[in-house]
């Protein structure tokens, strides 16, 4: 089956709930990123943690269980699943036998120093001498979106060059899956993941990017725990101050210019000692997204007829329209698409949903759209789900063709065999043909020349 290609950003948890024991116990003797987490817990979560932080023997799970009425007991259950996941609580027996849990101590420890005070003092200073050069919220909201705009502005091609993209950027867009590389000689062409990701939210596609970066920080020499901690006491900094980079070592003065590069933080001049966080990187592991303040608004109104008007000149956003619509004019901050059966299913073949496309329309709407009761009109929503429904009823699987059999009984042995072993995908008994699936393709040809030497 030609299952559609997906994408998802996992939230800050699920990111950290993937990783092995030793890392996690690594990552938990940081204090910041053991507040980083305490404070992305649900409710719930927070007060079992917050109840147990200065127990250091394990509670009985009876006791837990007692803490909570049965109105509340499917919370109570999936508050522990992920306490566990997160490896802050573990089974353990307290004398006798009965099951208990018990709070992983390189958590309980390094959240009792950030909480409390205590431990090493986090890397991160804001500065004490005024700078000369200070910026303020606005222009860091501005430099921010500029920034990570010149990524997307790459992967959808209007910036050919690459200018202001690194190396490791591509490199990362690249083994993400985002872009690739038809033959050495091209630019990296977009791929049907890279479709999905341009149609996130901004913070989102922060998020998923930095997941993909960190995981293969270390094939560049950095260390993950100490990368980690010093971008979870990024997060905590206040937006409009200036840090010192005074005592960072090598290896964070150079993922600070990583972060540099996407926007997360803003520095005038490395020799300067200092930089400014912007709001991408201080709401990086918040569940809410803030956001950046710049005042662009929406630029979209969609017709009943499918006709697009975007009231913008910006080559990204004309870039991003014509992922699914059919551009027809293009005038001075102005240009003009429709939505075509062809168009919106170019954009299904390249796994980007009926979703995703209503609600790109919908965040960009023109404010003039807000005055109806539905943003986008209800037949242009219903159609463009119609189109999808019409490609879904189709299913395509992968398969190896088996025909002419020299008779009816072999055709019934081979397809009984391939059928019972699970491999067999279609047959019509009428014409003697079947289709087996690829797994199982090196199987059946077995069994079909042990059944002639037999017989």
């Amino acid at each position: 089956m030609n299952a559609k290609t997906s994408i998802r950003c996992q939230n800050f948890r699920e990111y950290l709930s993937q990783m092995n024991a030793l890392t996690l116990d690594k990552l938990y003797a940081e204090s910041a990123i053991c507040l980083a987490v305490f404070r992305e817990l649900p409710p719930l979560a927070k007060h079992y943690t917050s109840r147990l932080l200065f127990v250091e023997q394990p509670i009985p799970t009876a006791v837990i269980n007692s803490w909570v009425t049965q109105s509340a007991l499917k919370e109570h259950n999936e508050t522990i699943e992920m306490l566990k996941s997160l490896r802050i609580w573990s089974d353990a027996q307290v004398p006798g036998g009965l099951p208990a849990f018990l709070v992983n101590s390189t958590f309980r420890n390094s959240l009792k120093v950030a909480l409390l005070g205590g431990g090493d003092p986090w890397i991160i200073k804001q500065t004490k001498d005024k700078d000369k050069h200070e910026r303020d919220i606005t222009f860091l909201d501005n430099y921010a979106l500029e920034r990570w705009e010149c990524i997307l502005h790459f992967m959808v091609g209007s910036q050919n060059t690459g200018e202001g993209i690194s190396a490791d950027t591509i490199q990362t867009l690249v083994k993400a899956g985002l872009t690739r590389y038809e033959t050495k000689d091209t630019s990296p062409s977009l791929t049907a993941e890279g479709f999905q990701f341009l149609l996130m939210d901004t913070f989102s596609q922060v998020w998923y990017f930095v997941i993909q970066y960190l995981a293969n920080l270390e094939a560049k020499g950095l260390n993950l725990v100490e990368c980690l901690s010093f971008l979870f006491q990024l997060s905590f900094l206040t937006l409009g101050k200036s840090y010192s980079t005074e005592g960072m070592n090598d290896s964070l003065l150079a993922f600070l210019q990583n972060l540099r590069e996407l926007g997360l933080i803003y520095q005038r001049k490395r020799k300067d000692g200092r930089f400014y966080p912007t709001r991408l990187i201080i709401n990086l592991t918040k569940g809410h997204k803030e956001p950046l303040n710049v005042s662009k608004q929406g630029y979209i109104v969609v017709e009943t007829n499918y006709r697009v008007y975007a009231y913008t000149d910006s080559p990204l956003q004309i870039a991003l329209l014509a992922l699914f619509t059919e551009m027809q004019y293009r005038f001075p901050k102005f240009c003009l698409g429709i939505l075509t059966r062809d168009s919106v299913r170019q954009a299904f073949r390249s796994g980007i949903t009926a979703d995703q496309i209503t609600n790109f329309l919908k965040q960009h709407a023109h404010p003039s759209m807000s005055n109806t009761p539905t943003i986008l009109p209800p037949t242009v929503i219903d159609q463009i789900r119609l189109w999808e429904l019409e490609r879904d009823r189709f299913l395509f699987h992968e398969g190896i063709l088996y025909s002419q059999f020299l008779s009816q009984n072999d055709f019934e042995i081979l397809k009984t065999y391939a059928s019972d072993a699970g491999h067999l995908i279609w047959d019509n008994p009428a014409k003697r043909v079947m289709v087996v699936s690829p797994s199982g393709h090196d199987d059946v040809r077995r069994f079909w020349k042990r059944h002639k030497k037999e017989h």
